[in-house]
């Protein structure tokens, strides 16, 4: 895949690895990607490991608009 630089394909790749860590923890990458963006401001840096994926997987899956991902 074509990145255009080094560091371009770095971060495809950490965006990546972070919608299949969604996909695998049963939320919906959007979903995921919306609350972190919206909380992240006010989080503490030294407890940024719990925006991850598998930890918010539980409150995300509870609050997903079911009609996301419907057929």
């Amino acid at each position: 895949m074509f990145c255009g630089s080094d560091s371009g394909g770095e971060r495809a790749a950490a965006m990546y690895s972070l919608i299949g860590s969604c996909k695998l923890n049963g939320v919906v990458p959007r979903a995921y990607l919306t609350y972190v963006l919206t909380h992240i401001a006010e989080h503490k840096t030294n407890h940024i490991d719990e925006l991850l994926p598998w930890n918010l997987a539980d409150r995300l899956r509870k609050s997903a608009d079911p009609s996301i991902g419907a057929p």
